[in-house]
Parts: structure tokens; C-alpha cells; sequence
């Protein structure tokens, strides 16, 4: 009898770990395709006071106007990172100009890197929590609330009182990345889904990369 239950215990443990790996597997791989096709945007305001919170959304807006401007010809993330780099002197001039022009002196701190951002959602496609290349603007204290999007494929300005992301955009998400990837971010966190396994498995992402955080 004890032989017998030593023996489930062992092949309950067994299975656990392999259930495990393959999850682990399947995490890596959709993370990673997510994370080499997509290019995003943290800013940081000096404070949550309101004019600073303004501040910051007008640094956004004149931010995103001039990616857009440079990405216009950009069909994949590694051109995008490539013209930011050779650009962000431009960036932090474009910073520093309008908190001045709105009557303020705070510095600004640039930094293109690997971050971790939570889940979020633009319209109706939604990103798992997990570490993405990003350009992350601090805005003089950098201690107020944060703005987070996508610079590539561009999903900054989603139309709010619609929730859809323009066909453009998305078109740019299924070129670049792999068909289970686009399910994830597509029907993953939808409410209406009829996907259940996809629901689960972009919550299984979650999971496993709130688990590196």
C-alpha cells in the first residue's frame, strides 16, 4: 500500500514538472515574439499634481508627433529602435522645449532599455505584463503618475470613445508577429471572447512574468 502511494506521489510530481516546463516553454516563446516585434513608450510626470500631470501629457503628444514622423516608413521594430537611438538627443530636445514652453525648468532624463511594464490594454488589443524595449522619459522628479503606450506599431492615440485600434496598426501587429502571438494580445483579455483557452493562457503569461518582476 505504501509502495503504491509512493509511487502516485512520485508520478503526480513528475507530471507537475512537466506540466510546468511546457508552460514555462510556451511562456518564453509568445513573450519573447512579443517582445522583439513591439517598441513602447513610458513617460514619467515630475509629480501628481494636476498641472504636472498635464505637463506630462503634453510632452507625450509632441513626443509621439515626431515618432510618428520618423517611423512613417518603418514596417519592423529593429528600424524603429534604430532611428530612436540615432535620434533621442532629438527626443530630450523635444522635452525640454515643451516643459518650457509651458513655463516650467524641469530636467529630463532619457533612457532607451528593457523595462517591465504591467498589462495593458489599447482599445481592443491588450499587452501581458513582461519586459519590453521602450523609451522611458523622467520628467524633473519623475515621482507622479505614469503614461504608458506603444510606439510600435503605433497605438498612442487609439481612438478613447471607440476602444479600436485602426486596422493599420493591427495589419502592422500580424506582420510581425506570429499568429499565436496576435491571438494573445487580440483575444487574450477580451470580455467577450469566445476563446476560453486563449483567456488562460494569456493569464498563464501573466503569471509566470509577474513572477520575474
Amino acid at each position: 500500500m505504501k509502495k503504491n502511494l509512493y509511487f502516485i506521489f512520485i508520478i503526480t510530481i513528475l507530471l507537475f514538472l512537466y506540466i510546468f516546463l511546457l508552460s514555462l516553454n510556451y511562456v518564453e516563446s509568445v513573450s519573447y515574439n512579443l517582445s522583439e516585434n513591439v517598441f513602447r513608450l513610458h513617460i514619467i510626470a515630475n509629480s501628481d499634481s494636476e498641472e504636472d500631470q498635464s505637463l506630462k501629457l503634453k510632452v507625450r503628444d509632441n513626443i509621439v508627433n515626431y515618432m510618428n514622423q520618423l517611423s512613417n516608413n518603418c514596417s519592423n521594430k529593429n528600424d524603429v529602435l534604430t532611428l530612436v537611438k540615432n535620434n533621442v538627443n532629438n527626443f530630450k530636445e523635444i522635452a525640454l522645449n515643451t516643459i518650457k514652453e509651458n513655463g516650467y525648468d524641469y530636467d529630463v532624463n532619457i533612457e532607451i532599455g528593457n523595462f517591465y511594464f504591467p498589462t495593458k490594454t489599447y482599445g481592443d488589443i491588450s499587452f501581458p505584463s513582461g519586459n519590453y524595449d521602450a523609451l522611458k522619459i523622467e520628467i524633473g522628479n519623475a515621482i507622479g503618475q505614469n503614461w504608458w503606450c506603444v510606439l510600435f506599431p503605433p497605438l498612442c492615440f487609439v481612438n478613447a470613445s471607440s476602444g479600436i485600434v485602426p486596422e493599420e496598426s493591427k495589419n502592422c501587429l500580424k506582420d510581425n508577429m506570429d499568429s499565436e502571438g496576435y491571438k494573445i494580445i487580440s483575444e487574450g483579455n477580451s470580455q467577450t471572447s469566445d476563446e476560453s483557452n486563449i483567456k488562460i493562457k494569456f493569464k498563464l503569461i501573466e503569471f509566470f512574468n509577474n513572477l520575474g518582476k
